[in-house]
């Protein structure tokens, strides 16, 4: 299985920009994808993304944007 930098409760934002996310899961399809779920309001979306598109969001920068 292709690997990815990212795992379960790490909490990422598109490069695109966008809300921060969790990652929720991890596919074990070829190419791997990751499952995100973040809030739009009070509404919990979720989709899934290659993990190219994906960037890390440090604890600090999310704590300081809050």
């Amino acid at each position: 299985m292709e690997q990815t930098k990212f795992k379960i409760g790490d909490i990422v934002r598109l490069k695109s920009g966008g809300p921060d996310m969790t990652v929720k899961g991890i596919g074990d399809s070829i190419p791997v994808q990751v499952q995100c779920q973040w809030f739009a309001g009070k509404k919990l979306e979720a989709g899934w993304f290659p993990p190219s598109s994906l960037l890390p969001v440090t604890e600090e920068k999310a704590d300081a944007e809050k």
